[in-house]
């Protein structure tokens, strides 16, 4: 399954609102775009070993529904 271009995009556009959200503040980034994914994979760590979910597992099936997705954009 290929993903369209506007799929990629709305992508791309709910992933840097979901990071502004966890870190923008009214004066800008506290931390640098890199610093804050870090933080919130970390946190999503925490989240993970609180509600016992399996992280690694998880991030094995996005990768594999990001390959799905992103090859070829059309």
């Amino acid at each position: 399954m290929s993903v369209t271009a506007d799929r990629h995009d709305a992508a791309v556009r709910r992933a840097n609102a979901a990071l502004e959200t966890y870190t923008l503040s009214g004066d800008g980034w506290r931390r640098g775009p890199s610093e804050t994914l870090q933080h919130v994979l970390a946190d999503l760590l925490h989240w993970c070993d609180d509600t016992q979910r399996d992280f690694d597992a998880a991030l094995e099936r996005a990768r594999a529904q990001y390959a799905g997705e992103s090859s070829p954009l059309t």
